[in-house]
């Protein structure tokens, strides 16, 4: 029963969430996502490009399935660093920029559906498998993740709340900022 309310509350999290991206950007343009404020500031194109990206690479290590993006959507795309930039600093990524807005958004679209259908289709218990044992490799053991991790390792659950929606919560903060810098409102109170 517990495993249950937990998937059931993840799923209608996540839901919510991705109704945030999906509300944010229909509310921007392509001018506004792309805003360049000034060195050290990331634009809402990082934020956006670096969370559906993650998210899509995320599925390889959870599900085993391979992810959406490929060279086919970067031609559709158009990202100036077509890479969600985990391992890059954040004075290369102010140069990121989305240069097909609508195409951006329909591989969202993708990402999220898929990620809200294996949601909708996983049994409860495969939230307590573990993924990531221990001991975590170097590029998982100075993350967040590493920190919330059991003694086991990084289990299922464990990489849906921190990779996926705990991450997107934390882009979606820098999103409602940024929204500010270009003349929009915030998307919550």
């Amino acid at each position: 029963m517990a495993d249950g309310l937990v998937l059931d509350s993840l799923q209608r999290r996540m839901r919510a969430l991705h109704s945030l991206y999906y509300d944010a950007v229909a509310t921007m343009d392509l001018d506004q996502v792309n805003h360049f404020e000034r060195e050290g500031v990331l634009p809402i194109a990082f934020s956006l490009f670096h969370i559906v990206n993650m998210i899509d690479a995320s599925f390889m290590l959870m599900t085993g399935e391979p992810p959406i993006w490929d060279t086919s959507w970067e031609e559709k795309v158009h990202p100036a660093i077509p890479d969600h930039g985990k391992h890059r600093t954040v004075a290369e990524m102010v140069h990121q920029r989305i240069g097909d807005y609508d195409a951006f958004q329909e591989y969202m679209g993708l990402v999220f559906a898929r990620t809200e259908a294996w949601l909708d289709d996983l049994d409860p218990a495969e939230l307590s498998r573990v993924i990531i044992a221990r001991p975590l490799p170097p590029q998982i053991a100075s993350t967040y993740s590493a920190r919330v991790a059991g003694p086991d390792g990084v289990t299922l659950l464990d990489a849906t709340e921190c990779w996926i929606y705990q991450h997107g919560l934390r882009h979606m903060g820098e999103i409602e900022l940024a929204r500010g810098l270009v003349g929009l409102g915030g998307m919550t109170s």
